[in-house]
């Protein structure tokens, strides 16, 4: 009997792992044991399970339930990720060829909406922060001026926070987008917790959001695949929202994925759910603490000479260690000390907590960066520029990703338009769009990727050094 995957997590569950990478339940149970009820809840819309798709009773109770824990005037819960949440939300705010403001460092997700709702976008680019070397937020008055240029614009869409955890003043970015009688769309896939606790930056729907897409299981104790959707305000209307979702929801949901968000929203509703959130932020503000002690470690928690950084949420522990590359970081703790993080880039390593980590979990985390950090060689590490290309948008990306293709070595595809997407992955960001020229900089910027450890998504042949093109 062959089954390579199951051996392959059979294997991660006997490895024993520390866990600072997604799902938020970090292998741990809340309210119930799943061990108990998988696989025999696993069912389908049989009398009195309702249909996630038309809810009218058990689900309906639970989704009004979510809506009232999050304060939003609706909340579906999604079984498709956020992908699919992106997908349903955009989709109901816009029509065909509207223009829509994004964010230039949004989710894959969003510039797969772009094509699958044929959107042309306007971009917005965040700061980039020299002397951390990381990407920031946004300038509100740079939205004020987008929309103020080009009144065509019909939604706005800012992720909120970003993978390192800094966050743009949503509140006055919402109060611009709402002054010209636009729609706020907020991905705020990394901050599901903002919601039950003051210490935290403020939700999305908070700071008035129309729209606004949680991927439950990356920061809440839930299955991968989890996400919810909340609807904020009258500005977006129900019924084609409702319409949407059946486009792009799968019409067998799964019963698992949706009692996971029932289960997060009812924990986080607890005294238990919510102690152990407080626990967890003071602990991260000690742990933090600590790790700045270490000599050669620096963990980044914001900047006030930067305004782009309006709040940060340090429950994303952003670490440098002085002479070890952040992919360098990440291989190391998980080679060495049987620990996994999240992510890493050129500079950085990502540890993502959730309120289900442990005393344990952080004490073997600190001592493994203080190891390594204590014996570890040092690296000469040349100051490199990490801002993000800005490449120029030729045709629409669902013209390119429609239209005409050929396949070329990326060295020969400077000066074509891509006609896929190139993506670091994580985080997940395109480097490249459908529709935009591939330029010098790009070119290098993705050979720099890849020398450091750096997956890239996009890249086709045996060797991944081909692209496509638009022919």
């Amino acid at each position: 009997m062959k089954t390579p995957v199951f051996d392959a997590l059979k294997n991660l569950m006997e490895e024993n792992s520390v866990s600072f990478h997604m799902p938020g339940h970090k292998g741990k149970n809340t309210l119930i044991n799943w061990g108990d009820y998988i696989p025999y809840i696993d069912t389908t819309e049989v009398e009195g399970m309702d249909n996630l798709l038309e809810p009218r009773g058990i689900i309906q109770d639970s989704q009004d339930y979510a809506a009232e824990v999050f304060g939003s005037k609706a909340t579906y819960y999604a079984v498709n990720g956020s992908t699919g949440s992106i997908y349903i939300a955009l989709a109901a705010i816009t029509k065909p060829g509207d223009k829509v403001l994004i964010q230039r460092n949004c989710h894959k997700a969003v510039y797969n909406a772009l094509i699958l709702n044929r959107i042309q976008p306007v971009y917005l680019y965040p700061n980039y922060n020299e002397n951390h070397n990381v990407l920031t937020g946004l300038y509100p008055e740079d939205v004020d001026e987008a929309l103020k240029a080009d009144p065509e614009i019909k939604a706005v869409v800012i992720t909120y926070p970003n993978y390192y955890g800094v966050c743009s003043d949503l509140k006055s970015i919402a109060d611009i987008v709402h002054k010209y009688n636009k729609v706020l769309m907020v991905d705020e896939a990394h901050g599901p917790h903002f919601t039950f606790n003051d210490k935290l930056p403020v939700s999305a729907l908070k700071a008035g959001a129309d729209i606004v897409i949680n991927s439950t299981h990356k920061t809440l104790p839930s299955f991968t695949q989890t996400s919810m959707i909340h609807v904020g305000t009258d500005r977006v209307d129900l019924n084609k929202l409702r319409d949407r979702y059946q486009l792009y929801t799968t019409t067998s949901p799964s019963y698992l994925f949706t009692l996971s968000n029932e289960l997060a929203v009812s924990y986080m509703d607890s005294q238990e759910g919510r102690e152990r959130l407080e626990w967890s932020i003071k602990k991260v503000d000690e742990v933090i603490e600590r790790l700045n002690k270490i000599p050669r470690v620096e963990v980044f928690t914001g900047d006030p000479d930067d305004p782009t950084i309006y709040s940060k949420d340090n429950t994303k522990i952003l670490i440098t260690i002085d002479g070890i590359r952040g992919s360098m970081v990440k291989k190391k703790l998980r080679t060495d000390y049987n620990i996994r993080l999240e992510m890493a880039d050129f500079y950085y390593a990502l540890i993502l907590t959730s309120l289900m980590n442990d005393d344990d979990d952080y004490e073997k985390v600190i001592a493994a960066i203080e190891d390594l950090a204590k014996n570890a060689p040092y690296e000469e590490i040349n100051w490199v520029n990490v801002k993000m290309p800005t490449p120029k948008i030729i045709i629409r990306p669902a013209d390119a990703y429609y239209g005409k293709k050929e396949q070329v070595k990326l060295k020969d595809a400077i000066g074509r338009v891509s006609a896929a997407p190139i993506i670091p992955y994580p985080p997940g960001i395109p480097l490249i769009v459908p529709g935009e020229e591939i330029t010098q900089e790009i070119y290098e910027h993705v050979l720099f990727l890849m020398d450091n450890g750096i997956e890239i998504v996009g890249l086709m042949g045996k060797e991944k050094d081909n692209v496509v093109v638009v022919e």
